[in-house]
Protein backbone atom coordinates (compact mmCIF):
# COMPACT_ATOMS: atom_id res chain seq x y z
CA UNK A 1 0.00 0.00 0.00
CA UNK A 2 2.68 2.64 0.89
CA UNK A 3 4.35 1.43 -2.49
CA UNK A 4 1.79 2.31 -4.35
CA UNK A 5 1.27 5.57 -2.57
CA UNK A 6 4.88 6.04 -3.31
CA UNK A 7 4.11 5.24 -6.79
CA UNK A 8 1.07 7.69 -6.99
CA UNK A 9 3.32 10.43 -5.68
CA UNK A 10 6.12 9.81 -8.29
CA UNK A 11 3.57 9.53 -11.12
CA UNK A 12 2.00 13.17 -9.97
CA UNK A 13 5.47 15.01 -9.71
CA UNK A 14 6.30 13.82 -13.07
CA UNK A 15 3.32 15.15 -14.62
CA UNK A 16 3.62 18.46 -12.82
CA UNK A 17 7.20 18.65 -13.91
CA UNK A 18 6.08 17.50 -17.47
CA UNK A 19 3.53 20.13 -17.42
CA UNK A 20 5.72 22.78 -16.21
CA UNK A 21 8.37 22.20 -19.10
CA UNK A 22 5.57 21.92 -21.82
CA UNK A 23 4.05 25.05 -20.54
CA UNK A 24 7.67 26.45 -20.22
CA UNK A 25 8.32 25.22 -24.24
CA UNK A 26 4.68 26.99 -25.43
CA UNK A 27 4.56 29.86 -23.26
CA UNK A 28 6.12 33.71 -25.55
CA UNK A 29 6.21 36.48 -23.75
CA UNK A 30 5.57 39.71 -25.93
CA UNK A 31 6.90 43.33 -25.11
CA UNK A 32 5.32 46.50 -26.17
CA UNK A 33 6.80 49.46 -26.08
CA UNK A 34 5.63 52.71 -27.03
CA UNK A 35 6.43 56.59 -26.78
CA UNK A 36 4.65 59.48 -27.69
CA UNK A 37 5.53 63.37 -28.87
CA UNK A 38 3.29 66.21 -29.01
CA UNK A 39 4.31 67.79 -32.53
CA UNK A 40 1.44 70.75 -32.55
CA UNK A 41 2.41 73.91 -32.02
CA UNK A 42 -0.19 76.50 -30.66
CA UNK A 43 0.61 79.92 -31.84
CA UNK A 44 -2.33 82.38 -32.76
CA UNK A 45 -0.56 86.06 -32.29
CA UNK A 46 -1.35 89.72 -33.54
CA UNK A 47 0.41 90.47 -36.34
CA UNK A 48 0.52 94.16 -37.20
CA UNK A 49 -1.99 96.92 -36.33
CA UNK A 50 -2.49 99.89 -39.17
CA UNK A 51 -4.40 103.25 -39.24
CA UNK A 52 -6.43 103.84 -42.63
CA UNK A 53 -8.75 106.14 -43.73
CA UNK A 54 -7.56 109.22 -41.74
CA UNK A 55 -10.15 112.09 -42.05
CA UNK A 56 -8.66 115.12 -42.27
CA UNK A 57 -6.85 116.63 -39.76
CA UNK A 58 -6.89 113.35 -37.40
CA UNK A 59 -4.23 112.37 -35.59
CA UNK A 60 -4.37 108.21 -35.81
CA UNK A 61 -0.95 108.64 -33.58
CA UNK A 62 1.47 105.17 -33.86
CA UNK A 63 -0.31 101.88 -33.28
CA UNK A 64 1.39 99.52 -31.25
CA UNK A 65 1.32 95.90 -31.09
CA UNK A 66 2.51 92.47 -29.31
CA UNK A 67 2.05 88.97 -29.84
CA UNK A 68 -1.09 89.80 -27.62
CA UNK A 69 -2.49 93.40 -27.62
CA UNK A 70 -2.79 95.80 -29.70
CA UNK A 71 -3.42 99.85 -28.81
CA UNK A 72 -3.70 102.90 -30.44
CA UNK A 73 -4.84 106.33 -29.95
CA UNK A 74 -7.20 108.49 -32.12
CA UNK A 75 -7.79 112.22 -32.06
CA UNK A 76 -10.68 113.51 -33.52
CA UNK A 77 -11.43 116.73 -34.52
CA UNK A 78 -14.45 117.47 -35.84
CA UNK A 79 -18.27 115.49 -36.28
CA UNK A 80 -18.02 113.10 -39.05
CA UNK A 81 -13.94 112.42 -38.12
CA UNK A 82 -13.13 108.47 -37.85
CA UNK A 83 -9.97 106.32 -38.01
CA UNK A 84 -9.75 102.87 -38.82
CA UNK A 85 -7.66 100.65 -37.81
CA UNK A 86 -7.16 97.41 -39.07
CA UNK A 87 -5.58 94.64 -36.95
CA UNK A 88 -3.92 91.25 -38.35
CA UNK A 89 -4.03 88.26 -36.70
CA UNK A 90 -2.39 85.36 -37.78
CA UNK A 91 -2.41 81.58 -36.92
CA UNK A 92 1.60 80.57 -37.12
CA UNK A 93 0.93 77.53 -35.42
CA UNK A 94 0.44 73.80 -36.50
CA UNK A 95 -3.01 73.29 -34.85
CA UNK A 96 -6.27 75.05 -36.22
CA UNK A 97 -8.41 77.57 -34.61
CA UNK A 98 -12.01 78.64 -34.15
CA UNK A 99 -12.81 81.71 -32.46
CA UNK A 100 -14.67 81.28 -29.46
CA UNK A 101 -15.43 84.77 -27.41
CA UNK A 102 -15.15 88.14 -29.38
CA UNK A 103 -16.23 90.69 -27.22
CA UNK A 104 -15.47 94.82 -27.43
CA UNK A 105 -16.85 97.01 -24.20
CA UNK A 106 -16.21 100.93 -23.93
CA UNK A 107 -16.74 102.98 -21.03
CA UNK A 108 -19.95 104.36 -21.82
CA UNK A 109 -20.76 105.90 -18.27
CA UNK A 110 -17.56 107.99 -18.26
CA UNK A 111 -16.91 108.02 -21.58
CA UNK A 112 -17.74 110.66 -24.23
CA UNK A 113 -21.13 109.79 -26.13
CA UNK A 114 -19.57 112.05 -29.06
CA UNK A 115 -17.37 108.84 -29.94
CA UNK A 116 -18.48 106.10 -31.40
CA UNK A 117 -17.21 102.81 -31.69
CA UNK A 118 -17.64 99.59 -34.17
CA UNK A 119 -15.78 96.82 -35.36
CA UNK A 120 -15.60 94.09 -38.12
CA UNK A 121 -15.67 90.34 -36.85
CA UNK A 122 -12.22 88.26 -37.28
CA UNK A 123 -12.76 85.00 -39.08
CA UNK A 124 -14.83 82.37 -37.32
CA UNK A 125 -12.10 79.76 -38.52
CA UNK A 126 -8.04 80.60 -38.55
CA UNK A 127 -6.55 77.02 -39.94
CA UNK A 128 -2.99 76.82 -39.22
CA UNK A 129 -0.85 79.43 -41.51
CA UNK A 130 -3.86 81.45 -41.84
CA UNK A 131 -4.33 85.26 -41.31
CA UNK A 132 -7.55 87.46 -40.62
CA UNK A 133 -8.23 91.28 -39.95
CA UNK A 134 -10.37 92.95 -37.79
CA UNK A 135 -11.35 96.73 -38.06
CA UNK A 136 -11.67 99.03 -35.35
CA UNK A 137 -13.42 102.11 -36.36
CA UNK A 138 -13.37 105.06 -33.99
CA UNK A 139 -16.01 108.55 -35.09
CA UNK A 140 -16.79 111.19 -33.73
CA UNK A 141 -20.43 111.04 -33.92
CA UNK A 142 -21.45 113.30 -36.71
CA UNK A 143 -24.29 114.53 -35.05
CA UNK A 144 -22.80 116.17 -32.35
CA UNK A 145 -23.76 120.22 -32.31
CA UNK A 146 -21.89 121.05 -29.25
CA UNK A 147 -17.95 119.93 -28.28
CA UNK A 148 -19.05 117.69 -25.06
CA UNK A 149 -17.32 118.21 -22.04
CA UNK A 150 -15.82 114.69 -21.76
CA UNK A 151 -13.38 114.37 -24.37
CA UNK A 152 -12.48 110.56 -24.49
CA UNK A 153 -13.65 107.31 -24.70
CA UNK A 154 -11.98 103.81 -23.86
CA UNK A 155 -12.37 100.80 -25.17
CA UNK A 156 -11.24 97.34 -24.64
CA UNK A 157 -11.67 94.25 -27.17
CA UNK A 158 -11.44 90.66 -26.29
CA UNK A 159 -10.68 87.88 -28.93
CA UNK A 160 -9.93 84.45 -28.20
CA UNK A 161 -8.97 81.54 -30.28
CA UNK A 162 -9.52 78.20 -29.18
CA UNK A 163 -8.71 74.66 -30.73
CA UNK A 164 -10.57 73.35 -33.37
Amino acid sequence: MKNKRNIVILILIVIIITMAVAYSEFATQLQINGNAEIIGEWDVKIIGIEAQNVSEGCDAGSPEYTNSTAKFDAKLKKPGDKIDYVITIENTGTIDATLKNEKFTSDEVTGSSAIIYTNTDPSQTLNAGEQTTLTVTVTYDENTTEVPEIKTKSIIGIIEYVQK
